[in-house]
């Protein structure tokens, strides 16, 4: 029970409480350190169909199992090749979210139809806590975005309640570390494959596999569907627009009907508008979610990004903003 012990906001029995009402069948609001997940056990399908539904997910749309980090793998694949030996030796707990054979008759419910099953080891000491009990140790929880299909993640306790509703029980562990989802690792291919970057840097994984980086991210065709990879996704309801530095700052004086993400300052002082995010790949990660959330629920006509750059430090929030400008705009 030592594991109990989290330096988060939530106290044992909380845990005890979320981990009855999953091993029960229920559904339970759980901080990781990208996002919140809304979580469920992943081998009961009435509870995973619950988190489909409570999402409007839909049905082949595959959802991430979550497990401890003593839990036997070869429960929920057919097969773990070396290379995912590695990358989980080197990056679990942590942002990565491994795809393997999946073991025929496990987690059907969370596949969305396919043989392939998405892994992931959380390190938020609340999800360890959780999964430490859940099941003795050896569950799975799938536990995709706890928000509506296709909107923008959630990275606080507040986030998910005011969306999902106060009915849930949400686990706070406070905000989310990362602050966007994980990177995706297609191991049923050799050499492997990067299908939704994340945070976890090409260079990186490449670095404990011994291949060249450009090799991870070589174009996925045939690659089996993953969580968050849809054109649209991730996105507000107030149309989302990217756009150039000097073109925002040039437009912004003669609106007041557009909300501005940049990563300089406001060109006329400060607005309540205008949120400045920091200038590096991390810690824009760590505040994006929340502040395209404030600037949703304010009420304006338009939300204008600041282009990211291309490098490929920056390739994540790319891709996650140029998923939600697709998406944007479609309305509660």
């Amino acid at each position: 029970m030592s594991e109990v012990n989290t330096d988060a906001q939530v106290r044992p029995r909380e845990i005890i409480e979320a981990v009855r009402r999953l091993e029960a069948g229920g559904l339970v609001g759980l901080p990781t350190e990208t996002v919140y997940g809304l979580a469920a056990d992943a081998e009961n399908p009435e509870a995973v169909a619950r988190i489909y539904a409570a999402k409007g997910r839909p049905a082949d749309h595959p959802v991430i199992v979550h497990v401890h980090r003593q839990a036997d793998l070869r429960h929920w694949a057919a097969e773990v090749p070396e290379a995912a030996r590695q990358l989980a030796a080197a990056f679990w707990p942590g942002p990565l979210t491994l795809i393997l054979p999946r073991r025929p008759g496990v987690a059907e419910a969370c596949a969305g139809g396919q043989g392939t099953i998405g892994l992931r080891c959380p390190s938020h000491p609340v999800a360890q806590a959780v999964l430490a009990i859940f099941r003795g140790g050896q569950g799975g929880l799938a536990a995709p975005s706890a928000n509506r299909f296709g909107r923008i993640s959630p990275t606080t306790a507040a986030h998910v309640r005011a969306e999902l509703g106060d009915d849930l029980l949400v686990l706070d562990g406070g905000a989310c570390a990362v602050g966007i989802e994980s990177s995706i690792v297609d191991c049923t291919v050799q050499p492997p494959r990067i299908l939704r970057p994340g945070l976890l840097q090409a260079t990186e994984l490449a670095a404990v596999l011994g291949i060249p980086a450009e090799t991870l991210l070589r174009p996925a065709g045939g690659a089996p569907r993953v969580a968050g990879a849809l054109p649209a996704h991730y996105a507000p309801c107030t149309p989302l627009a990217l756009r150039a530095a000097a073109d925002i700052d040039a437009d912004w004086p003669a609106t007041a009907d557009a909300g501005v993400l940049a990563r300089h300052p406001c060109p006329n002082g400060r607005s309540t508008r205008w949120f400045q995010l920091p200038d590096e790949p991390v810690g824009y990660a760590h505040a994006l979610y929340a502040a395209l959330r404030d600037l949703d629920a304010a009420g304006l006509g338009e939300i204008w990004v600041e282009s990211l750059p291309p490098s490929l430090p920056w390739l994540a929030l790319r891709d996650r903003l140029d998923r939600a400008a697709r998406g944007s705009g479609a309305g509660p």
